[in-house]
């Protein structure tokens, strides 16, 4: 038995010997450990590294390569009258945004229109009566305006008449107070027309902006 022994022996020093020179993953053996195979290689120059995945910004920001435009400011929009007519005891005035600024800007939704009265430098101007509400009729988009285009807005202003003067109380108002989408200073435009003090009284509408100048 003794050399039975030793031949197996030998046997398995030779095997061993065999899988150090041929690479541990080839010798897994029905009798003994096997060679971890369904393990990746640990060698970092034989596997390139993968960089850890990262959250998006909070909010769905996207980076500063991807995004566009900001939005316009009020120092970089001059405000004007547009197209005014007049129907069904109700006056439209157009109100127009030119982009006066050095780069492209963004106009969305619905500016802050009210009336105002005043006269400076004697008397600052003021708001008279209720701000406009939001016509619905026109969904809203993103206007881009590059430097010298213009984009439109449509004001409603229902005759002051058409109500009571308990109703109302009227007051003659000399500007409109115009605050562009998403800023916080307001631009005073010259504009004759007559406001309800009463608050409840709502007389204004306006619509979304929209490309262009508008139209009649």
């Amino acid at each position: 038995m003794i050399p039975t022994r030793r031949a197996a022996r030998t046997a398995l020093t030779i095997a061993a010997l065999s899988c150090v020179g041929a690479g541990a993953t080839a010798c897994g053996t029905a009798g003994g450990p096997s060679a971890p195979s369904a393990n990746p290689p640990t060698n970092p120059a034989a596997t390139p590294s993968t960089p850890a995945a990262t959250n998006p910004p909070a909010g769905g920001a996207t980076s500063p390569a991807a995004a566009g435009p900001g939005s316009c400011a009020t120092r970089d929009l001059q405000l004007s009258p547009g197209v005014a007519q007049g129907a069904a005891g109700s006056s439209y005035q157009v109100i127009v945004f030119k982009n006066i600024g050095n780069s492209s800007c963004t106009l969305y939704g619905y500016p802050g229109v009210a009336q105002a009265k005043g006269n400076p430098p004697t008397s600052p101007v003021k708001q008279v009566g209720a701000a406009a509400d939001e016509d619905p009729t026109t969904p809203r988009q993103l206007v881009t305006l590059a430097p010298g285009q213009v984009a439109n807005a449509v004001l409603r202003i229902v005759d002051a008449g058409n109500y009571s003067p308990s109703q109302c109380h009227p007051v003659a108002a000399n500007y409109l107070q115009i605050y562009p989408p998403n800023q916080t200073t307001p631009v005073y435009l010259a504009y004759k027309s007559t406001a309800c003090a009463r608050t409840r009284t709502h007389i204004l509408s306006v619509t979304v902006v929209k490309p262009g100048a508008g139209s009649s």
